[in-house]
């Protein structure tokens, strides 16, 4: 069975994802340059959420405009039996915010020098709503900081895009199995960061 992120049971607490939504099947043959206007409505606001929950919304308009330039110019390379074109999409957004690492590493880590909130109620409830959020509680933030670059992607094209196993298998051109083998591992260290933040506001 695909994966599909937060959408079951299996969520990691500290993460909520923002449904991104979709407007009909996204496959389909490579769009033209004349039909670009229509694949750039239908998908900015989402890769624009994606790239500023990584890296924050002052730079997110120029990467994200970056990306549908770029996927412009690269339309005739699009190959549909591949994956459908949000994938696409996210894998060129993935490879801009690479070329950010320090920039992203900055950010979480100074939401994770922000004094914490008192915490109340259920562990569910005890955590960030959204990876995106500007309140990020600090623990989490740190937590996000001091995972590899590879389970970061992953982590957060689930938590911030939500896009299934396969289609982050094909945005990042990984096996379907390193997709999951990535995801359990930031899982159990989200999970853990979480879990100290529960003993420690208990």
């Amino acid at each position: 069975m695909q994966g599909c992120g937060w959408r079951h049971a299996d969520r990691i607490p500290g993460v909520r994802a923002r449904p991104v939504p979709r407007a009909g099947p996204a496959s389909g043959p490579a769009p033209g340059a004349g039909d670009f206007a229509g694949v750039y409505e239908r998908y900015f606001p989402g890769i624009h959420r994606y790239i500023a929950g990584r890296l924050g919304r002052d730079v997110a308009d120029d990467i994200a405009a970056d990306t549908f330039v770029i996927a412009l110019r690269k339309h005739d390379g699009f190959d549909a039996r591949r994956g459908p074109v949000v994938a696409w999409l996210y894998g060129i957004a993935t490879n801009l915010i690479a070329q950010h690492r320090r920039t992203e590493q900055r950010r979480y880590r100074a939401l994770a020098r922000v004094k914490a909130r008192p915490l109340t109620g259920e562990q569910e409830d005890r955590v960030v709503s959204s990876v995106a959020a500007e309140d990020m509680q600090p623990r989490l933030a740190a937590a996000l900081a001091r995972l590899s670059p590879e389970e970061r992607d992953v982590l957060l094209l689930v938590a911030l895009a939500d896009l299934s196993h396969e289609e982050i298998s094909q945005a990042l051109d990984i096996p379907y199995g390193t997709v999951g083998s990535r995801l359990n591992r930031a899982r159990k260290k989200i999970r853990a960061a979480l879990g100290q933040e529960g003993q420690t506001n208990e």
